[in-house]
């Protein structure tokens, strides 16, 4: 009753997604595209032979995560295909980035019994993967009548998504229920998602520790220091709505002389926007996109590309993770920490809780609680480079600690196909 309540409401939203979807595109013109997926139809699939293993990965950070896994995966069953499935156009755009067309990409279309139906009959994969926090019950349900293995893998949930997910406790237990098995990052998301119905959740880490960078993104490195010249770097990665100005605003108050501030918002329709507001601050701006090299006079150079954030980390000689100045519960500070760049972070980091717990203990990253403490604390690591050496090797020794989830995954995966079987 609960799941038929859901497709009822779903339903009727949708003429609400559709006008959303136009909305997006306003800004993002890929919203535009491949609408035929998102309600389950399909072109027609080639290689239909070859046994297909579907990974859903929602978006940008889901996509990365799952590289580690993609590789493996190929490299354990040489005779699959790999299906990626995603709900943005950045996701989808940073799958292309990542692994070009050694996977076939689409759409994960909306969670109505008949879209879903359509998309497994259309790919008909024997095996499903859904990262980190996404529940369709109604993809659940038809995924267990196909006697199809659908595990959730990478999974993660805060305090925050739990209490969401309990108020529609009945339909989560469903989908939670409905699962073949669970591979939580840690202790705490699988206590969580066990006491909304998981069944014997297995902790297996974060598959993220697992992620190496892209060969070429050592030398584009290099490329960036060149361009940038003998200046100290400090990095505002994958910045969200609102941390921009409040970043800008805290730089000119409290200056850090002889620095230059790299900023590269998380999405990439915002990239004039940011401009527009460094401009607006009073601030020179230079633009990554113009294949120049960074003037002395320029003040903040925008990070506008996509696929290269490992890139402008080994550029920069500081650097915060966005997301975690606001509310938004922190982006990837994980990477910043393998790749040896002493780390700050804000106040809100609930999307790499236990991640942003241990690297504070490790002495990796250092906690601030708002814009002005941030470039404080800048302004005083980039003073002390024996602090910053030693913040940097913390990381290191601390991403080097967790590796591994890439295997315990595999593990989790082959017993559940033997299972089944």
């Amino acid at each position: 009753m609960s799941r038929l309540v859901y497709t009822l409401v779903l339903l009727a939203l949708l003429p609400w997604a559709v006008l959303h979807l136009l909305w997006r595109a306003r800004r993002q013109p890929e919203y535009r595209q491949h609408w035929n997926e998102r309600f389950g139809r399909f072109p027609a699939r080639p290689d239909t032979a070859r046994p297909l293993i579907w990974i859903h990965a929602v978006s940008v950070g889901e996509t990365r995560a799952a590289q580690p896994l993609v590789a493996a995966l190929r490299r354990r069953f040489p005779d699959h295909g790999v299906l990626l499935t995603h709900m943005t156009p950045t996701g989808r755009q940073t799958g292309a980035a990542l692994f070009g067309d050694s996977v076939r990409q689409a759409y994960l279309p909306y969670d109505t019994p008949w879209a879903v139906a359509r998309f497994l009959d259309h790919f008909r994969p024997c095996l499903g993967l859904v990262m980190e926090t996404e529940l369709w019950p109604n993809l659940v349900a038809a995924c267990r009548r196909r006697h199809l293995p659908l595990l959730l893998v990478n999974a993660r949930l805060s305090e925050r998504s739990a209490a969401r997910y309990r108020r529609v406790a009945p339909l989560t237990r469903g989908a939670l229920g409905g699962l073949t098995a669970v591979g939580a990052q840690g202790r705490r998301d699988a206590e969580r998602l066990t006491a909304l119905g998981a069944s014997a959740p297995v902790v297996t880490g974060n598959l993220k520790f697992d992620i190496t960078p892209p060969p070429d993104q050592a030398a584009l490195a290099e490329e960036f220091r060149r361009r940038v010249g003998p200046r100290p770097v400090f990095l505002c990665a994958s910045t969200r709505e609102g941390e921009e100005a409040e970043i800008l605003a805290a730089w000119k108050t409290h200056p850090v002389t002889d620095t230059l501030l790299v900023i590269v918002p998380r999405h990439p329709q915002r990239f004039d926007t940011v401009a527009g507001a460094v401009a607006a601050a009073g601030l020179r701006v230079q633009r990554r996109s113009d294949g120049t090299s960074v003037e002395p006079g320029t003040d903040v150079w925008l990070g506008d590309s996509m696929g290269e954030l490992f890139a402008y980390y080994g550029a920069a000689d500081l650097a915060f993770v966005g997301g975690s100045l606001l509310q938004f519960g922190s982006q990837n500070l994980i990477e910043p920490c393998a790749a040896g760049v002493p780390v700050l972070i804000g106040p809100s980091t609930y999307n790499f809780a236990e991640a942003a717990r241990e690297a504070l203990a490790a002495g990796a990253a250092v906690q601030v609680a708002n814009a002005a403490a941030l470039i404080v604390k800048a302004r005083e690591l980039l003073a002390d480079p024996a602090a910053r050496a030693a913040m940097g090797e913390a990381g290191r020794a601390f991403a080097a600690g967790h590796r591994g989830a890439t295997e315990r995954t595999l593990q989790l995966i082959e017993a559940a196909i033997r299972a089944t079987r």
